[in-house]
């Protein structure tokens, strides 16, 4: 072989690879977003009456941003957690009431968001509302912030009762004044909700759902939203009064990280 010859074929073998390389990295970036199962659902498309308010496509949450994999404000449930929050919306109206959900749905992606924000101690721009007094050293000790949630395999709900007729929420401004989430409810900040003791979110002992020290009216309202939702299949987590799981879920072992938005559902529903 002359020398041209093996110069003219290192050529071609270069031009090749950077063939090949620009072909992975356009496969790569063309990569489609995954999609939702099926069974999954807008919950609007199953009841329109139910309020939503999805904390995690917004600011005003502990982390203090819009959450990755919130694309729209957008609840998604199985289609069987869907239809049992319907059957208590049903019952709730009759009583003046209506339910609000905070958070539905959650992709793997939001919750590693978290896991990041949870492991930089030096973002504390929210303590001031959602975690006065944990260190947040004893985030993941404490159970507050975990790798994994209930929340990705589809069936788990967080919502809270608003009584009808439902007043404007004052919307939050980053960078605002904060009050602790356990302040009294005149105080805290106002999202419509009913006075359940605390508000969202919080990450406090008073959040546990059948606190001895929550009572009176807090406490009545705590156990409207548990009984109904019980009675249709919802399980509550103790530490958490607005966080409930419909059983048996659908998908109890899978963590889905589809974002959150009518796009994953297309053709679905």
């Amino acid at each position: 072989m002359t020398r041209l010859s093996t110069v003219v074929r290192g050529f071609a073998t270069a031009v090749a690879a950077l063939l090949a390389a620009t072909t992975a990295s356009a496969t790569a970036q063309a990569k489609p977003e995954p999609r939702a199962p099926r069974d999954f659902v807008a919950l609007n498309s199953v009841d329109p009456t139910i309020l939503q308010e999805i904390r995690y496509f917004t600011p005003h949450n502990f982390v203090g941003e819009p959450i990755d994999g919130y694309r729209q404000p957008l609840c998604i449930l199985t289609r069987p957690a869907a239809e049992a929050l319907h059957a208590a919306q049903r019952k709730l109206l009759r009583q003046g009431y209506s339910l609000k959900v905070y958070d539905c749905y959650r992709p793997q992606r939001a919750v590693d968001h978290f896991v990041r924000w949870a492991e930089d101690l030096d973002d504390q721009r929210m303590k001031a509302e959602f975690y006065p007094n944990v260190d947040k050293t004893r985030l993941f000790a404490d159970g507050y912030i975990a790798e994994k949630s209930g929340h990705s395999r589809g069936s788990t709900v967080d919502l809270t009762l608003v009584e009808l007729p439902t007043k404007p929420a004052r919307p939050y401004h980053p960078g605002q004044s904060l009050t602790p989430c356990f302040a009294p409810e005149d105080e805290r900040f106002p999202d419509t909700s009913v006075d359940m003791g605390t508000g969202y979110d919080c990450f406090d002992t008073l959040s546990h759902t059948l606190d001895p020290r929550v009572q009176g009216e807090q406490r009545a309202n705590r156990l409207l939203l548990k009984s109904t939702l019980e009675d249709l299949g919802f399980v509550n987590l103790a530490e958490e009064w607005w966080h409930y799981t419909f059983k048996p879920e659908a998908h109890p072992d899978t963590y889905f990280d589809f974002p959150v938005s009518r796009r994953s559902l297309t053709g679905h529903n």
